[in-house]
């Protein structure tokens, strides 16, 4: 049945889906196109966002903004709700004007994202930078994902979605060792890097053509000459959110990316400051390490090629989606969607739990493996669900919807996860406790620059920071629990 099929529209029905290379074969040039627009957006967009956090807490004297994590929090939580929340109108928008025009215009404002980040390092640079690539992804995402909707078939969109969810993860993976590598040049190199590569897209643009778009020109011909009366487009998009199979759709998945998020914006902090993944490196080649350039990148590794960097160990989540969705997507195409997102939901939590009660570098990769299994059997379902029930004329809307439950989840995660974790967690904050427990004056202790405290801890007391295993425990029980230390 054709997806543009009157039948189509709002059909919860089950399709039966073509085989694992029958639905390859089927998908043609505007999918493969697309995603590699997807692709190369993704690159860039992850370069970034892996080591937002690192970033952000990395002292001015490193190059990093030198800020605290609540601050870091605002940042994220306003970034995540303008991202999440533009596409409710602009998927509409997409719809009318045209996916080509929408997806030039984001790559754009996405470009001048990144420039400003690089430009104006600082918190109020930073945060402008973030809100321009927002409005930017925002923009992108709707025209991207209603083109691929147009060019596929209801019995092939378990596999599309599948593969273009592989394809985002090949950037995914891609972006943060791009990161890994620039920013230990500098941190700007990151941000010029991603403008250049986002700026690929105007080439693909060159050679797309967009599916369906003499049904919209032909529309727009109609509401132009008073035949059809077209809603206003808040108007539209408000009475769409209204149905309750939206609004299900919407509590159920904001829970889900409160702990997706967190992925991003709270484990490279806690795995750099917590998880000695030289372990990781001694197991794979010695103690010595590896000087080979080539490992050093695809594996994440610091230049010395002695221990796996935070992007490096968060990259295994894309690094596992990229080579492994289609197989996943081939599976859950078997059973229903809503089985398959449910399984997913239950392997994510389970993860978080595992690193929470853990912190050995094995234990997390174990647990990042377990929860990229569990996002493989949710997020290309979701996108297959929304698109499967959108109204003919209102796909890249309701793909716009898609991103409501993340901007829900988001938001709360952008505030409260790096809040927490410098409440609870943060290798500052305890630093400065320690110093005053050991005897340094308040004036000094606060003098001293944001991101340096655990330095000037190691030179105050004379302690070696990586020799002594059991110091950085008694620091986690003395300013957790107020203990004092013995000198």
């Amino acid at each position: 049945m054709s997806q543009n099929s009157p039948n189509a529209d709002n059909d919860l029905q089950e399709v039966k889906q073509l085989g694992m290379w029958a639905s390859i074969t089927s998908l043609g040039y505007i999918f493969w196109l697309v995603g590699g627009m997807e692709l190369v957006e993704r690159i860039a967009y992850y370069g970034v966002k892996a080591s937002a956090g690192l970033y952000a807490k990395a002292p001015e004297s490193a190059g990093g903004l030198g800020i605290s994590l609540s601050d870091y929090g605002i940042i994220i939580s306003l970034w995540a709700i303008m991202q999440t929340f533009v596409p409710v109108f602009t998927g509409g928008m997409s719809d009318r004007v045209g996916y080509k025009e929408t997806i030039f215009g984001s790559t754009i404002i996405k470009i001048l994202g990144y420039l400003v980040m690089a430009f104006f390092p600082s918190f109020w640079g930073f945060l402008v930078g973030a809100l321009l690539l927002a409005i930017g992804t925002g923009i992108f995402k709707p025209g991207i994902q209603g083109t691929l909707v147009l060019s596929t078939q209801r019995n092939n969109t378990s596999m599309a979605w599948g593969i273009f969810y592989q394809v985002v993860n090949i950037g995914g993976f891609l972006g943060p060792l791009v990161a890994v590598h620039m920013r230990q040049l500098s941190w700007d190199n990151v941000f010029f890097a991603c403008a250049a590569i986002i700026s690929l897209n105007f080439l693909f643009l060159l050679t797309y053509t967009e599916p369906g778009k003499a049904e919209r020109l032909a529309r727009n011909k109609q509401i132009q000459s008073g035949e059809v009366k077209q809603e206003a487009l808040w108007r539209d998009a408000w009475h769409e959110l209204k149905k309750p199979i939206v609004i299900y759709y919407m509590l159920v998945f904001a829970g889900f990316w409160f702990l997706f998020n967190a992925l991003f914006d709270v484990l490279p902090i806690h795995i750099s400051e917590w998880v000695d993944t030289s372990v990781i490196v001694t197991t794979l080649f010695g103690s010595e390490g590896t000087s080979n350039g080539i490992l050093q990148f695809w594996l994440g590794l610091n230049n010395d090629g002695t221990k796996v960097m935070p992007e490096g160990m968060l990259n295994l989540n894309a690094g596992l989606i990229m080579t492994s969705c289609f197989i996943v997507a081939a599976l859950t195409a078997k059973y229903r969607i809503t089985t398959a997102m449910l399984i997913g939901c239950l392997l994510s939590i389970l993860a978080f739990v595992f690193i929470g009660a853990f912190h050995t570098a094995w234990f997390i990769v174990l647990a990042i493996a377990m929860f990229s299994l569990g996002e493989m059997m949710i997020s290309p379902k979701k996108n297959e669900f929304m698109g499967n029930i959108a109204p003919k004329g209102k796909k890249a809307m309701y793909l716009g919807f898609v991103m409501l439950p993340q901007g829900i989840g988001w938001g709360l995660e952008g505030y409260f996860g790096p809040k927490l974790y410098e409440i609870y967690a943060s290798k500052e904050l305890f630093s400065r406790d320690l110093l005053l427990e050991r005897g340094m004056n308040a004036i000094d202790v606060s003098a001293i620059p944001q991101g340096e405290a655990f330095t000037t801890l190691v030179s105050f007391t004379g302690k070696a920071p990586n020799n002594s295993p059991n110091f950085c425990i008694i620091a986690i029980i003395s300013a957790w629990r107020g203990i004092s230390l013995p000198p």
